[in-house]
């Protein structure tokens, strides 16, 4: 017996594979060989592609396509029309599905809505990209992204918190995590 939720209106292809406690709500379509973890609300009008992996507690809002080729990990945050691309040059005519580009958005990201993943540039842990940007290029860990290209604004905490670092180094008035900055890279301390 199923242990997820799925709206009447949806599609759901065969050899899927859906994690307990998961909604998935109006107009979606699941597509063949994908996987979607527990706990994870799937919104309206998605469409979750052949062999994409979803991890757990992933929210995606509604009208989100996750094309093949994109990987969400643990706890991401897919913003409402939110667009990721597969392929670099598309043509209508060309066939490019030997081109498709991996895309990987680790654990904690979240993307705002209507902002475009272009394929093969990865969100780092706990990163953020503003709504309507354009990622170009990967982001790192805990940056918040803006813009077109998107272009590192500042960093942010875990619990979002923006990060004011004083010699490299930041602790986080609200929920007191640490953090210690070289470069553009920025790791938790233990």
């Amino acid at each position: 017996m199923s242990k997820y939720f799925v709206h009447e209106s949806s599609y759901i292809d065969e050899n899927v594979i859906i994690g307990d406690n998961t909604k998935i709500w109006h107009f979606s379509h699941i597509m063949e060989n994908s996987k979607i973890g527990n706990n994870c609300n799937i919104g309206q009008n998605v469409v979750i592609s052949p062999d994409v992996v979803i991890g757990n507690n992933v929210k995606i809002q509604n009208n989100v396509s996750v094309y093949t080729g994109v990987i969400v990990e643990d706890d991401a945050f897919l913003g409402p029309s939110c667009v990721f691309t597969n392929v670099i040059n598309p043509r209508s005519f060309i066939s490019r599905k030997n081109e498709y580009r991996k895309t990987i958005i680790k654990k904690g990201a979240s993307i705002g809505a209507n902002a475009t993943i272009v394929c093969g540039h990865n969100l780092g842990s706990y990163s953020f990209v503003g709504a309507g940007s354009v990622v170009t290029h990967d982001v790192p860990d805990f940056a918040l992204v803006i813009g077109n290209p998107a272009r590192i604004k500042y960093y942010v905490c875990k619990c979002s918190e923006k990060m004011n670092f004083e010699n490299n180094e930041f602790i986080c008035p609200k929920c007191g995590l640490k953090y210690i900055k070289h470069g553009n890279e920025v790791k938790e301390l233990d």
